[in-house]
């Protein structure tokens, strides 16, 4: 026998489609942007995910521009929404034309992270006291340990370590790390539990990348690299990328663009520092980096 609906279940088919109708629509992903504010690991320390780095070529590139033009790039940047700014005492002349330029900006819209040389060893706070003169800052959100280049730096260099340590505890520094150059030096990140940030080597062919060697200009081994990036961020220590563009190496747009993509889809690197000298390579670094984030 043929099943005929009754007048109940026509009203309680209508009231279904209904209530399915007045269902919200899954909202789309929200896009990623070059300037959204990302922590970094576990360290509490939230930074634009594109930082404006001082240091192409020992900061050369950078103070060849003279404090009145860079000032107008550093502007430019942070316009855009780069609030991430990073330097070195081996950068010559850069921390202190760093300040200048960010001179009047409220210092809670930006972050700065400065380094210091091995060398300095036993001697932090005389170097803390240099590098918040230079920045005119009350405090550093980030340091680092310039350039480790011996497998033995976490041995080496305890006692730098451990005053880092007690500055961060004293708020004078809120995060501190290491950058490093060498295959070798880097197979000592994984399972380093001081490291609040990491400072890493990485683009998509090897350009100055890290190798066993240790040379400041060689070519790197991506996949070795790569794997230990991402056993550093797995620990959960934030992981910046640099020699992103290989020092200015890439000198077409198609390997600029090959870089930033592969760096992006990476998935381990929290943020990424590009050496700049002119307002058109931020805002094509921008570009290139909104994109890659949302494809």
């Amino acid at each position: 026998m043929p099943w005929t609906p009754s007048r109940r279940d026509f009203f309680k088919s209508i009231g279904s489609l209904a209530a399915g109708a007045a269902l919200p629509a899954a909202a789309a992903p929200a896009k990623r942007s070059a300037t959204d504010w990302v922590e970094l690991g576990r360290s509490g320390v939230k930074v634009t995910r594109l930082a404006f780095g001082t240091g192409t070529f020992g900061g050369r590139v950078q103070r060849e521009l003279g404090q009145e033009q860079f000032t107008r790039l550093v502007r430019h940047a942070y316009d855009r929404g780069i609030r991430f700014f990073e330097t070195a005492e081996a950068y010559r002349g850069m921390p202190e034309m760093l300040g200048v330029a960010l001179k009047g900006l409220p210092r809670d819209s930006y972050r700065l992270m400065t380094k210091i040389p091995v060398n300095r060893a036993g001697n932090l706070q005389a170097a803390l006291d240099l590098y918040r003169r230079q920045l005119q800052t009350d405090y550093i959100d980030i340091l680092l340990i310039h350039c480790v280049r011996r497998e033995s730096w976490p041995e080496d260099l305890v006692r730098l370590r451990d005053d880092m340590s007690e500055a961060k505890a004293k708020k004078i520094l809120l995060a501190h790390g290491a950058s490093c150059h060498g295959l070798l030096p880097l197979r000592r990140f994984p399972g380093n539990s001081w490291l609040d940030v990491a400072l890493l080597r990485v683009n998509h062919d090897g350009t100055r990348m890290d190798n066993l060697e240790g040379t400041e200009y060689g070519r790197g081994d991506v996949n070795e690299a790569t794997q230990r990036i991402a056993q550093v961020h797995k620990q959960g220590t934030g992981v910046i990328g640099m020699k992103i563009i290989g020092e200015g190496s890439f000198k077409t747009p198609e390997q600029r663009d090959a870089s930033i993509r592969f760096v992006a889809k990476l998935g381990t690197v929290d943020a990424m520092t590009i050496g700049y000298k002119s307002p058109a390579e931020i805002d094509e670094a921008i570009e290139r980096l909104n994109r890659h984030l949302n494809s």
